[in-house]
């Protein structure tokens, strides 16, 4: 695609390919059980993310890396098939990421995750298109996000810190609005702490209690749309794209994280994280004004 195109949201993140087993209960160190079901999904946080921006309606983007595998060749196919721009996806030489995700019976999970072509984003130079948001996560080395942040002054910037790890200042101070889940944003310092650090905005989500919107003078409930979940799996992804597709279209942050709440949880009554993922009629039709 030439450089008159804009994006609505361009993800720069991970694309693995996901293993998952089902289970009565998670396994205890030690302990071998036998899977209750098995199957293998499309997913990396910025697979699922870039599919939950398009089938919320946004026109989107991935740059990312990929092997010169089966399974890389699997991700790009389902990522064309979704709408989503592939030019600069990348195939290097190194086999496609993978997850090892197991679920028990009440829909928790663990999730192993092995980086392969995703440790390579940012080895070669990218360039991002024009965009009205860029989107990140955690599972690309740390530079390439800091990289794509810096060159895309004019977009709207949004960190997903998952797997939360360590950030630097200087990253943080790059975000304009951060979406961490309970369990990162305590690893991270709390919302106070990153919105300290420099980020505007902070949309911590708390699950089936929803989410909260916090920023330097105020932090606002979002409550949640209730649902008999199946499979958490995924749900975080789906709301960070809904997100940054409603942000995209110009939505405040209070509404397009009303809109996301529902995703998310819509999200949680389906197995698998990209076929959990909603389509924007479904989560509209849910969604009361």
């Amino acid at each position: 695609m030439g450089d008159s195109t804009e994006f609505d949201v361009v993800v720069v993140g991970s694309c693995n390919l996901d293993l998952v087993s089902t289970t009565e209960h998670l396994p205890s160190p030690g302990e071998t059980l036998r899977a209750v079901t098995y199957a293998e999904h499309a997913g990396g946080k910025g697979l699922n993310q870039a599919v939950a921006c398009a089938r919320m309606g946004a026109r989107t983007a991935l740059i990312g890396c990929v092997g010169n595998d089966s399974a890389g060749q699997m991700l790009r196919e389902l990522l064309n098939s979704e709408g989503i721009d592939t030019s600069q996806l990348i195939t290097v030489d190194a086999p496609t990421g993978r997850a090892f995700i197991t679920v028990d019976a009440s829909g928790e999970n663990t999730i192993v995750i092995v980086a392969g072509a995703n440790a390579q984003v940012g080895n070669t130079a990218i360039t991002v298109p024009h965009t009205k948001v860029i989107l990140a996560q955690l599972e690309i080395p740390l530079p390439a996000i800091a990289q794509v942040f810096a060159q895309a002054q004019d977009a709207i910037r949004v960190l997903n810190p998952a797997p939360a790890t360590t950030l630097s200042t200087e990253l943080l101070a790059l975000c304009d609005i951060a979406v961490p889940n309970e369990t990162e944003s305590t690893m991270l310092g709390g919302a106070q702490f990153l919105l300290g650090a420099g980020v505007a905005t902070v949309v911590t989500t708390l699950g089936e209690r929803g989410a909260e919107i916090s920023n330097a003078t105020s932090t606002t409930p979002i409550a949640p749309y209730t649902v008999d979940a199946i499979d958490t799996v995924g749900a975080g992804d789906a709301f960070t794209g809904a997100l940054c597709a409603e942000i995209a279209r110009g939505k405040d942050i209070q509404r397009a994280a009303q809109i996301a709440s529902v995703a998310g949880a819509l999200a949680t009554t389906v197995r698998g994280a990209v076929p959990s993922l909603p389509m924007q009629a479904a989560v509209m039709s849910l969604y009361a004004d």
